[in-house]
């Protein structure tokens, strides 16, 4: 299988060089390398093209999820048959993102990476609210889910963009995994190494409040479009 990597990034200068270079090491096609550039203002683009990526770009900063869509569109163009989504903060190792799809041989499956959020250090926030996400997303989708908050994931390109989520932020992931779970897509937990460095190097645009409460409701239209499109 063709297997692309995609970076959606914002406002990461400081350290997105680092991640694109460790891709061109591991992956065997440079050009299968793409940063989605979020509407950064801080170079973030120049300095990814600079290490090796293609980059696309947008004017505006519209969130993660349309970053996302924005590299599934672009790498199923280019014929690629999955790709593997690999946070910009430098938080997944690009070896490790290259190891996880390698042990994985089923192109139509969705592979979700499975942290240690501990043994890495993460902060107990993290820890916590990933805890919540699981138990609420293994309820609804049937499913024992162990880390549903991972954004290092392999998708199957095709299949994905025919789930046809919409969710622009933070919730895309759980929108995805809620809307293949339902079609009955393979989802896949594989352990992974992450890295979290201390928190004044940390990079994240996440907020506590605002993304959280966004998720949830993304995350109940989507049950809510399911079941209504089962009844019928």
């Amino acid at each position: 299988m063709r297997a692309a990597a995609i970076v959606p990034a914002f406002q990461v200068a400081p350290v997105i060089a680092d991640v694109v270079r460790g891709l061109v090491r591991v992956w065997p096609d440079r050009s299968a390398i793409f940063v989605i550039d979020d509407g950064s203002t801080d170079g973030t683009a120049a300095v990814a093209e600079g290490a090796g990526a293609t980059v696309l770009r947008h004017d505006a900063n519209r969130g993660k999820g349309a970053a996302l869509r924005t590299g599934l569109q672009a790498t199923l163009e280019r014929d690629f048959d999955v790709a593997i989504t690999v946070d910009g903060d430098g938080q997944h190792p690009p070896d490790e993102a290259w190891r996880m799809h390698r042990r994985c041989d089923d192109a139509d499956a969705l592979v979700l990476g499975l942290r240690d959020l501990a043994a890495a250090g993460a902060p107990r926030p993290n820890q916590l609210s990933n805890r919540f996400s699981n138990l609420v997303l293994s309820a609804l989708t049937n499913l024992g889910l162990h880390d549903t908050q991972c954004g290092l994931r392999r998708y199957p390109i095709a299949a994905t963009l025919a789930l046809d989520a919409r969710e622009d932020g933070y919730g895309f992931e759980a929108e995805v995994l809620l809307r293949a779970a339902a079609e009955g897509m393979r989802i896949v937990e594989l352990p992974i190494r992450v890295l979290y460095p201390p928190e004044d190097r940390r990079i994240t645009h996440f907020h506590s409040v605002r993304d959280p409460a966004r998720i949830v409701a993304r995350v109940l239209r989507t049950v809510l479009a399911i079941r209504s499109k089962g009844s019928r």
